[in-house]
């Protein structure tokens, strides 16, 4: 038990998932988190995991020497990053989602003065959602829009009871807001999935879709809300006799909304899932007022597509080789480009591609130089030639993120990273200097 006296930091903002919750609180004695409430078993962990006498966590920078990684001074590790980025003929810069703006913000000018591709995470989740805003817009608000409003709640392709553990409960379908006293009594629950999953099981209604065949769904519900009789028993695997009742219980909402996951971004149809869930959401909006919310993973996630697009003009997969920003999601995103083997070094920051890219990337990805930008051990820093302890932001370091539903929040600090930690930012600078430097760009 650490002895000492305790500091209560309030109103803490979690650095896990695109929720943002920020009513936790964290008790610290001497520099070390002791005790974190209002979190998910997730967040609180994020806390515990940053004290220094944690054994994963990385305190000196680290270059492969011999097989082996070995502790450095920042100057070598930092100089050889710079000199392996300046010489490359096409990096990859990628990750982003889990960090500050502010360094996401960096992140466009380093991969602009190196000519790289600059990706986020979302090439490999909810791309195909920003694919199908762009080709329809999105009609959509808050969650606080959401918790005050709503009496309607659909959950399709996601179980928010794992990916956001909070989101019910202070958004979505517990929480009592303004116009719903009651809470959950006042809001009726549907969850559109091929599994019974633990949301489906909590819910009112579970509507078990056929896998890959949501835009049957979708399509055959906008029909059906046009007045047209389908000349079918049963679509994707609904009957016709439930997707009338469902029709009708979506026009007589106050307020719909309808969050959607990796459902639909992923299975077949993919971004064309996401356009005709969007018309729906459009179409009911001639009977009552429905929106549509993705759900976001990463706690800053939709901040790096956001900041991407206000220096780029782009949310992901964009090229700067021809010295100007181009963007095309097959041919520039992260996963194509290293199946293809055209990444000659990749910069990994916030993110751990080795766990979560298809192993023909991986393969590839590891066939050269790789810098990993992380405060604890994963497959991905385990693999780097170079590693970069950082400050974990939101706990020992503020900065800005955005949640899911684009709101800009700010993180705060709650105690000191161990000695002589950099943040992700701050590492980013003395990267664009030296480059800048030894590209002759002063």
């Amino acid at each position: 038990m650490v002895q000492g006296k305790i500091q209560t930091k309030t109103d803490v903002v979690c650095p896990f998932c695109g929720s943002l919750c920020d009513d936790l609180e964290v008790d610290i004695v001497n520099n070390e988190v002791v005790e974190v409430r209002n979190a998910c078993q997730i967040g609180t962990q994020i806390y515990f995991a940053s004290n220094e006498s944690n054994a994963h966590r990385y305190k000196k920078p680290m270059i492969r020497k011999n097989g082996k990684l070995v502790e450095v001074t920042w100057e070598e590790a930092l100089d050889k990053t710079a000199d392996l980025l300046a010489k490359a003929k096409r990096p990859l810069l990628y990750g982003w989602s889990s960090t500050e703006a502010e360094a996401i913000s960096r992140g466009v000018e380093l991969a602009e003065i190196t000519g790289g591709i600059l990706d986020n995470c979302s090439s490999i989740c909810h791309g195909p959602s920003l694919l199908a805003v762009q080709d329809v817009g999105i009609p959509s608000s808050t969650l606080g829009e959401y918790r005050n409003r709503a009496d309607l709640v659909i959950f399709w392709g996601c179980n928010p009871i794992h990916a956001h553990p909070r989101h019910l409960g202070r958004y979505s379908s517990f929480i009592r807001g303004s116009f719903t006293k009651n809470g959950r009594n006042d809001r009726y629950m549907i969850v559109v999935d091929p599994r019974k999953t633990h949301t489906a099981q909590v819910a009112d209604l579970h509507i078990q879709v056929n896998p890959s065949e949501d835009y049957e769904l979708f399509n055959a519900l906008r029909a059906m809300l046009r007045g047209v009789e389908l000349d079918a028993k049963q679509v994707a695997g609904v009957p016709i006799e439930d997707m009338k009742k469902l029709v009708e219980r979506l026009k007589s909402a106050n307020f719909g909304v309808i969050f959607f996951g990796l459902g639909l971004t992923h299975s077949e149809g993919h971004h064309r899932n996401v356009d005709t869930a969007i018309c729906l959401t459009r179409e009911l909006n001639d009977y009552t007022k429905f929106v549509i919310q993705p759900m976001r993973g990463h706690y800053n996630v939709a901040g790096s597509n956001i900041v991407f697009s206000w220096n780029t003009g782009y949310p992901l997969a964009i090229d700067f080789s021809r010295g100007f920003p181009r963007y095309n999601m097959g041919e520039f995103s992260t996963v194509p480009c290293l199946i293809r083997n055209e990444i000659d070094v990749s910069f990994i920051i916030a993110t751990d591609p080795v766990l979560n890219l298809p192993a023909a990337a991986v393969e590839n990805l590891l066939k050269h130089p790789m810098i990993s930008v992380e405060p604890h051990e994963t497959p991905t820093s385990a693999y780097a030639d170079i590693v970069f302890p950082v400050k974990i932001c939101g706990v020992e370091c503020e900065g800005t993120a955005y949640r899911m539903d684009n709101i800009p929040i700010m993180l705060r600090k709650v105690k000191d990273a161990p000695e002589g930690l950099l943040s992700d930012r701050e590492i980013v600078n003395i990267l664009i200097e030296k480059i800048k430097e030894k590209k002759g760009l002063n």
